[in-house]
């Protein structure tokens, strides 16, 4: 079918849901929305929702396979696997590691990306290195170091213009200053594994940087007389903030306490999801540290067992913060798509049901469980 229309209950549109009517796809590309049957063919696609594709901006690996394994194949098969959770766009997340091993992650996705079906690579987020020791999760602190304009750059080169987002430690030297370069090229700034100080939060967010990683996990919390990093994601005005809904990562009060702060308008779901995801329990790793996966949860297989990454899914955490009676659907689904796309400078590639655009779209049951996805109008997963 290169022109057909979808009929569903609901659509996921720009600064609106539209009740009933009809989407026409043409030649895999978005149409428009009418109220009146179009004389073409019809998917009926019942109670449904319709919305963009979801779009994961923070995602290590899945189905056993790992951004930093530089394998074409291995980003292949996530592509290919985040399709049945309704995910079409997705930021390839490498950790900290060596410049060479950076280096090479970005160039394996430069290589080919997007050559072959699946969910679209639209553009690489560096979560590291430029991080400090006292929050560092499961980055490599051997590795850290101060941020730096010149490696930047060779990681973009190798990207070939595909780094999107970096994220650094805001006490360390010239944090400020590189968050104000790094903007000008057109590289968003995050904020990350970090025991900084309120005061050394905003300077970076006045100088450009503009999204809290993973908020509350990986910085110092809030404290009323040092806000640190959490209250900053809290009271800056016209930031993002990533949330891990996963039930584990954050309690859903907090999660509730972070959007009441910022308005569901700047929250950004995401998975922060290792190459366990979608995989059985047992032994995996992420970057160089042994992980046991187990009761729903991925834990350094050390003497601190702290959290490494999750195995979350970006439908499931759609459907967490609704259950969590914390917003409601279509606030959930913005959080997942829109918000994701504009906190990440992809906003004109994803993210939102716009005429001309690649016809990538998630159908959704009432309960937000993923009926099928579209890929440039192809269906290419039905449940």
């Amino acid at each position: 079918m290169s022109t057909y229309a979808l009929s569903a209950a609901k659509f996921l549109l720009p600064g609106t849901v539209k009740r009933g009517g009809y989407l026409v796809i043409r030649d895999g590309k978005i149409g428009w929305h009418q109220d009146e049957r179009p004389a073409m063919d019809i998917v009926e696609l019942g109670d449904s929702w319709v919305a963009p594709g979801l779009v994961d901006t923070h995602i290590h690996g899945f189905l056993g396979h790992d951004v930093m394994d530089a394998s074409w194949e291995g980003l292949q098969a996530i592509s290919r696997g985040l399709l049945a959770y309704g995910v079409t766009s997705w930021l390839p997340t490498p950790l900290t590691a060596t410049v060479e091993e950076l280096e090479e992650a970005c160039a394996t996705v430069a290589s080919r990306a997007n050559d072959e079906p699946g969910a679209r690579m639209q553009g690489i987020f560096l979560e590291g290195p430029f991080f400090t020791e006292e929050h560092k999760g499961a980055q490599n602190p051997a590795y850290f170091a101060n941020p730096s304009m010149d490696a930047l750059g060779r990681w973009q080169r190798a990207a070939k213009g595909m780094v999107k987002k970096i994220a650094i430690a805001p006490e360390r030297p010239g944090a400020p200053e590189f968050s104000a370069e790094a903007s000008a090229a057109g590289v968003v700034v995050g904020l990350a594994h970090s025991n900084a100080t309120i005061a050394q939060a905003e300077a970076c967010v006045n100088a450009g940087a503009g999204i809290f990683i993973h908020t509350y996990n990986g910085m110092r919390g809030l404290d009323h007389r040092e806000p640190a990093m959490v209250g900053a994601a809290l009271t800056t005005h016209g930031t993002y903030a990533e949330v891990i809904c996963d039930g584990h990562h954050v309690h859903p009060a907090a999660v509730k306490a972070l959007v009441e702060a910022k308005g569901p308008d700047h929250v950004v779901l995401v998975t922060d999801c290792m190459r366990a995801g979608g995989m059985p329990d047992g032994d995996y790793s992420i970057g160089e540290f042994p992980v046991v996966v187990a009761n729903g949860t991925a834990r350094l297989k050390d003497e601190t067992h702290n959290l490494a990454g999750s195995i979350l899914t970006l439908d499931r955490a759609v459907r967490h913060v609704v259950d969590w009676d914390i917003v409601r659907a279509e606030e959930a689904l913005r959080m997942a798509t829109e918000n994701a796309a504009d906190a990440n400078g992809i906003a004109g590639a994803c993210g939102r049901i716009l005429p001309g655009r690649d016809a990538d779209l998630a159908v959704f049951a009432p309960d937000l469980t993923v009926r099928r996805t579209y890929l440039a109008g192809e269906l290419v997963h039905e449940a």
